[in-house]
């Protein structure tokens, strides 16, 4: 039979809880791998990447030669490490003749590769080159903003699927409520083709508006730099399928009898029985009386008065 190993020690259950699957999961961890060769530039780019990252990533600066994403049998080790670091997103960087700085950014559900995108980066700034006030430098961990701009976001596929991926790498953790305050940063895509996109970093700068809502101003901060997408391979439909699911728990049961208006907003209908007045018993108890005066006066509204005839006596 087979054995299963279980946990000895408090340590080793704690870790295997962190990793094992949750109603409501946490952030998602991004791995940034290097190629068997990189260039200067996309060793820039990655370490930028994990700085604006830095709260929810993982490094590894060795080289990996076993590593091709796109060919059959070269995800085997990707999928490892991606399992060994618990990591759902991956950013792997590599340089070639046939593709020179090149970018590969993927997911994984369940620590199987679920998508690819295979983006060339032209045109990189790093932050270093851009000089501006640094009290209006971003924090680190904060949420930011994200503006799309052009109808291909909308239209092409390639860009539909770079808007998703690039979503998922930086939006960070899912929160419910937001401090205006805690807004300083955001990340602009323009669509510049077909299959180019020009990505930069801004920081938000509030001045004063006259009104309640501040005026907001835009500070670039870095990196900026092109996409241009060269590759892209969308997830299998079965495992799309599967990946959307939703646990029961988490399921919205429907309300009964509730139906919602746009100007009347929630509407709930009550349903109320047929009242039988008629067939109501109505006690007649006085409560001065006592209990054997109470029971005797009942039975005797229940009896009729009988004139008994005198009996005959025989003479």
């Amino acid at each position: 039979m087979l054995h299963i190993k279980t946990p000895k020690t408090g340590r080793a259950r704690r870790e295997l809880k962190k990793i094992a699957p949750k109603l409501v999961e946490t952030g998602k961890k991004t791995l940034i791998l290097h190629g068997t060769k990189t260039s200067n530039v996309i060793n820039s780019v990655l370490t930028e990447i994990y700085h604006l990252k830095k709260d929810n990533a993982v490094k590894y600066t060795k080289r990996n030669d076993n590593i091709r994403p796109f060919e059959s049998g070269g995800e085997t080790s990707l999928e490892f490490y991606s399992l060994k670091t618990d990591c759902s997103l991956f950013v792997y960087g590599s340089h070639s003749k046939k593709r020179p700085d090149n970018l590969v950014i993927g997911r994984t559900y369940d620590h199987h590769i679920y998508d690819l995108v295979e983006v060339g980066v032209e045109n990189f700034k790093s932050m270093q080159s851009f000089s501006y006030d640094k009290r209006f430098a971003p924090l680190i961990g904060s949420k930011p903003f994200f503006a799309f701009i052009g109808e291909g976001f909308e239209n092409i596929e390639e860009l539909k699927h770079i808007k998703e991926v690039l979503l998922d790498l930086f939006h960070g953790q899912a929160v419910t409520n937001l401090n205006l305050a805690g807004l300083d940063r955001v990340y602009v895509c323009t669509a510049v083709s077909s299959n180019k996109v020009f990505f930069t970093h801004c920081a938000l700068r509030m001045k004063k508006s006259g009104t309640i809502v501040p005026r907001m101003e835009l500070v670039e901060v870095g990196p900026s730099m092109d996409l241009v997408i060269r590759r892209h391979r969308l997830a299998d439909e079965s495992l799309r399928k599967q990946s959307m699911k939703t646990a029961p728990e988490l399921k919205m049961r429907k309300e009964k009898n509730v139906s919602r208006d746009v100007i009347e907003g929630k509407i709930g209908k009550v349903y109320i029985p047929d009242q039988q007045v008629g067939s109501v018993p109505l006690p007649n108890k006085s409560k001065g009386l006592k209990r054997e005066r109470r029971e005797a006066k009942t039975k005797g509204e229940g009896k009729t008065h009988v004139d008994k005839k005198p009996k005959q006596q025989d003479s």
